[in-house]
Formats: C-alpha cells, sequence, structure tokens
C-alpha cells in the first residue's frame, strides 16, 4: 500500500506541482489550500506526511502544525519563504522535522518527503539496537525511547538527533556534526535548526538546560550527551 502525504498551500499551482511530482514517485497524495481543510482532511485521512505551507490567510501552518501535534508525530516538512528565519525556528520547536525554502525544486522537495518517512519507520536488523544509558533506553529497531520505563514521544528527526548523541556519551558535538550525522548531510541546513531540536528533546525528557541531567550545552561547540550511572 503506498505512503500517503498531505500537500498544503494556498497556491493551487505549487499544490498542482507537488501532487504530479509526489504522484509519479509513487505517493497517494492528499491535498488542501487552507488550514482548517488541512485539519479536516488530516483527520479524515490519516496521512504518513505533511508538506505545509506556513504563510496561508486564516489559520497558517504553524497553527496547523500545533493542532496536529496535539494528535500525531506524523513526518511535517514546512514549506517557507526564504526570509522567514523565525518562522522556521518557530515551526522546528513545534516540532516539524524538516523545512524546504521557497522557490524550491520539487525533485528535491519529493527527496525530502523519501527522507523522513524512511527515517521515521522501523530499523531491520540494526546494529547495536537497543542502548541503555542510566534510566535512558533508546530501541533503534522500534524507535522507541523511555526514561525509567516511561516512553517518550519524539518526532523522527528528534529520535535521530538523541540516537546519535546517546552512543558516545561525553562527546562534545558540534552543532554541524550533529546536523550532518542525523541527516546524511548538511543539506540547506542552518545549524540553528538544531538549537531548536535539542530544545524539544529536552522538553520531552523533563530535562533543565540550566540543571541538565542528560544534554549538556557545549559552549562555543554544541552539545553532548552526558555520562550517566548505572541505575541513575
Amino acid at each position: 500500500m503506498p505512503q500517503s502525504v498531505l500537500v498544503v498551500d494556498d497556491e493551487p499551482k505549487i499544490v498542482a506541482l507537488l501532487v504530479g511530482y509526489l504522484e509519479a514517485s509513487g505517493f497517494k497524495v492528499h491535498q488542501a489550500f487552507d488550514g482548517n481543510g488541512a485539519l479536516a482532511v488530516f483527520r479524515e485521512m490519516q496521512p504518513d506526511c505533511l508538506v505545509l505551507d506556513i504563510n496561508m490567510p486564516g489559520m497558517d501552518g504553524l497553527s496547523v502544525a500545533r493542532e496536529v501535534r496535539k494528535k500525531s508525530d506524523l513526518p511535517i516538512i514546512f514549506l517557507t519563504a526564504r526570509a522567514d528565519e523565525m518562522d522556521r525556528i518557530i515551526g522546528l520547536e513545534l516540532g516539524a522535522d524538516d523545512y524546504v525554502s521557497k522557490p524550491f525544486s520539487p525533485r528535491e522537495l519529493v527527496a525530502r518527503v523519501k527522507a523522513v518517512l524512511r527515517r521515521a519507520g522501523p530499523k531491520e536488523g540494526t546494529d547495536s539496537a537497543r542502548i541503555v544509558r542510566g534510566t535512558v533506553s533508546l530501541d533503534a529497531r522500534t524507535r522507541r525511547v523511555t526514561i525509567g520505563g516511561t516512553p517518550l514521544n519524539l518526532t523522527a528527526v528528534q529520535f535521530d538527533i538523541l540516537a546519535l548523541i546517546i552512543r558516545e556519551p561525553g562527546r562534545a558535538w558540534s552543532r554541524l556534526e550533529i546536523l550532518e550525522g542525523f541527516s546524511g548531510s548538511s543539506y540547506e541546513g542552518y545549524e540553528r535548526t538544531i538549537d531548536a531540536h535539542i530544545k524539544n528533546i529536552r522538553k520531552a525528557m523533563g530535562d533543565d538546560s540550566d540543571a541538565p541531567r542528560f544534554i549538556e550545552t557545549v559552549r562555543g561547540i554544541g552539545y553532548r550527551f552526558m555520562e550517566q550511572k548505572d541505575g541513575a
């Protein structure tokens, strides 16, 4: 059964363009042209991925993402104008997995959709699938993280970042290393996106940036997953 993508943009030409490219790549595509329509289609069709324009009249893409995140951790890719840096950061803090700036290549957008869906899926035959650091347990095969047995709700990108840095406790990772490590390249990426993702991971873990137990800021460099005592 093909994976499904919901494309939301108030410009019909952009929607039609993306529908054509995504369908040619084997996806089932749903479409909407405003925020309320997007939420209605999301609730009815339960797509596997959401491609969402930020700047729409009425309910904008950020508001749609807030509502979607209350019910689902499906991958979200934002479409943004190049000048909207703060919108991109806010979107990432809301739990978006990626963003593509307008004007964009439809082929690149399709590649991004494939990448976020690949990251969101289970990993079969993964080496060292289960990692335990103190009370934190991460299973790369099932893509589940627990703290003291309590499951965390992480997006695909948040999981991949945590899976990267948890493998080497104590190591200081630069933002660029993290960006390249979880995405496979430095893509359009923008190292400040890592700050937004780390903020969300900390929130999910109940971690305090001022007195961290799990993820520590390394000033002038980036972040590290802290050494954990067994059972601590």
